[in-house]
């Protein structure tokens, strides 16, 4: 009776010990894409500042719009983080704030590395472990990083040309999923999550 009562026990703990570590990567990868979602909209948010100083308020808006959908990816994040039992690191965000021109290319890069290299990571690591709500997060937060990439791009070409003037007067953020979109050309419903128009973030 011993004996099949101490394999019992042996078994609970094993089964027990997988369930709490199958997950490993994925809290990993949440941490980090918190941290890293936290970061930028901080420093997209003084990017904005920065923008305004120089004279270029549609670049500026650019910035206001991307710093809002990234604390909507960071919360998201965060969200998926506590109902697995965890929480985000603590920590202070940490960025350089330069020219205009300098911190598009530097926004640039960063969503060129989260679009092709961290967030397809994230998904892969979130399929293999299984995590539903984490793959939803991040495939969120790596569709969206696609479009500012995009949104970036064509800024920085528009300030080298001096035709600022045709970029967005105005964008529109998904309030669940951060899906950003020039307020002339939105969607009656977001693209990625199916929320309403009526329900977006113009900025």
């Amino acid at each position: 009776m011993r004996n099949i009562l101490l394999i019992a026990l042996v078994s609970l703990i094993s089964f027990t010990g997988c369930n709490q570590t199958k997950s490993v990567k994925t809290i990993e990868n949440l941490k980090a894409g918190f941290k890293g979602e936290t970061t930028a909209s901080a420093k997209y948010a003084a990017f904005a500042q920065k923008a305004r100083e120089e004279n270029h308020e549609s670049v500026a808006k650019l910035f206001d719009a991307a710093s809002k959908a990234e604390s909507i990816h960071a919360a998201n994040h965060k969200k998926v983080l506590e109902a697995l039992g965890e929480k985000p690191d603590d920590f202070k965000p940490e960025f350089e704030v330069k020219t205009t021109s300098e911190n598009l290319q530097a926004a640039i890069d960063g969503e060129t590395y989260e679009a092709t290299i961290m967030y397809p990571q994230f998904i892969a690591d979130a399929k293999t472990e299984k995590v539903e709500k984490a793959l939803k997060s991040f495939t969120w937060a790596f569709d969206t990083e696609k479009k500012h990439q995009q949104f970036y791009t064509k800024a920085l070409e528009a300030l080298n040309a001096n035709t600022e003037s045709t970029l967005p007067l105005a964008y529109a953020i998904c309030p669940v999923c951060g899906n950003t979109y020039d307020n002339a050309s939105t969607d009656q419903k977001c693209a990625f999550c199916q929320t309403k128009r009526e329900k977006f973030i113009v900025v």
